[in-house]
């Protein structure tokens, strides 16, 4: 290429290199190096460009079941497309859980000298990290550890103030109940919980009660069936995920109450549930993709981000919230 560009060896591999400027390379010469890789369908040798560079432009994800779980497919798309506006390829791997087989997929990305790793979790939680990504570049997706690694996670706390300050907009200030279990140990239902009595407290509301459930259609329905049969009479529903709202809806119905004309429903994840529902389920949504991208700028834009970023919930308003029944 470069006897036929009519330049140097070294001049030839500065241009590809993108070190023109710094050895003051001609335009001109520029422009022949670079006629001549197209002409001649010059590709760059990436393996032996990392042994040199020690930078391989790739980076792994590590989960446990986020690749093959369709409600969290966009976490994955916004890690690819981050991957790629860095000009990165990214590995993917997916442990079910499974510790051996997580130890497996770490040794081989680190065989292969990945730049980095991105360890991620379906569910927002605490984990221990692995003792072969001590010292590696990790980011935490969608999970926590007590280490100094940064996370991303969604902002569950704020999401569940924006929950209740939505009803008390409508007009809500009684009979709210929240419909599903709430574990301390459990990330989303312990900071929701504790957003949605802060929303209500600052307005001198506090929640009726809780219907405990499961966090399934099958649970929420036969408690909230059986909540009503024993002579509840809900103004709201804050339902704790989709799943749990679909429930809800169903007894609700079955009970020949209409949605939001007597009971209005919110809910958390906006998973296509929510769409699909009718009336059409107002829900507070996970950031999928914008977890996924910004997970990947964080390991590999510029340091100075905080240690945890919770990025924000949006409210996605339906037609499932109207006015009291008394208003």
């Amino acid at each position: 290429m470069a006897q036929r560009a009519g330049v140097s060896r070294s001049t030839a591999s500065f241009v590809l290199t993108g070190r023109h400027k710094d050895m003051r390379i001609s335009e001109d010469a520029r422009q022949r190096v670079l006629r001549a890789a197209q002409e001649l369908d010059y590709r760059p040798n990436l393996m032996a460009r990392s042994l040199r560079t020690k930078v391989t432009k790739t980076v792994a994800l590590v989960s446990d079941t986020i690749a093959s779980e369709a409600y969290a497919g966009r976490v994955i798309q916004g890690s690819l497309a981050a991957a790629v506006a860095h000009g990165h390829l990214l590995f993917i791997g997916e442990t079910e859980g499974d510790p051996v087989v997580e130890e497996k997929l770490i040794s081989d990305f680190l065989d292969r000298q990945v730049d980095g790793f991105l360890y991620a979790s379906m569910f927002t939680r605490n984990i221990r990290l692995p003792k072969l990504l001590h010292g590696q570049k990790v980011v935490l997706l969608n999970c926590l550890t007590r280490g100094a690694h940064p996370a991303v996670v969604p902002d569950e706390l704020t999401a569940g103030l924006d929950a209740a300050r939505t009803l008390l907009d409508a007009g809500h200030r009684a009979g709210i109940y929240l419909v599903g279990h709430t574990r301390d140990q459990v990330f989303a239902s312990r900071e929701r919980l504790a957003g949605i009595k802060e929303g209500l407290g600052d307005a001198g509301v506090r929640l009726a009660g809780t219907i405990d459930c499961n966090w399934w259609p099958d649970s929420a329905y036969d408690a909230v069936c059986r909540a009503l049969d024993d002579g509840l009479t809900p103004q709201a529903l804050i339902c704790l995920n989709d799943r749990v709202a679909l429930g809800a809806y169903q007894a609700l119905r079955e009970a020949g109450l209409r949605i939001p004309d007597d009971v209005s429903v919110i809910s958390f994840d906006d998973s296509d549930l929510a769409a699909w529902l009718r009336p059409q389920l107002t829900s507070i949504a996970l950031p999928h993709y914008e977890l996924g991208w910004r997970a990947i700028e964080t390991l590999l834009g510029q340091p100075g981000e905080p240690a945890v970023q919770r990025l924000p919930m949006p409210v996605r308003r339906r037609a499932s919230i109207g006015r009291p029944p008394a208003e």
